[in-house]
């Protein structure tokens, strides 16, 4: 998994790039929480995500209640169709707010 952090219109977007499995949903969470810390607004860009397993929506819901707890608007946007999938079938759709795009993101 790769990353890139931008900060923009006063947000900090992560984008998350490959692959969000066993072997790197430890670096996301580290990476996810730490930028939940340091900004008011955090918006996760799935679009590049190939693949994502338990421990990365795991990764993604831990950051959701951490963001909660500091008071840190957290969203989702443009999650690539692998990435809605899952999110879709564990009905975390629901849970989580997803821009279809980053722009969609910003501008809410």
């Amino acid at each position: 998994m790769k990353h890139e952090i931008i900060n923009k219109q006063g947000a900090t977007i992560i984008e998350l790039k490959g692959e969000v499995d066993l072997e790197n949903s430890p670096a996301a969470r580290e990476l996810l929480l730490k930028s939940i810390k340091d900004a008011s607004r955090v918006l996760v860009d799935l679009s590049s995500v190939t693949y994502i397993d338990s421990s990365g929506v795991a990764s993604l819901v831990e950051a959701l209640q951490a963001a909660k707890k500091h008071n840190t608007v957290f969203a989702l946007a443009a999650a690539s169709e692998p990435t809605r999938r899952v999110l879709e079938l564990a009905r975390l759709d629901k849970v989580f707010t997803i821009y279809e795009t980053v722009d969609a993101g910003l501008t809410d």
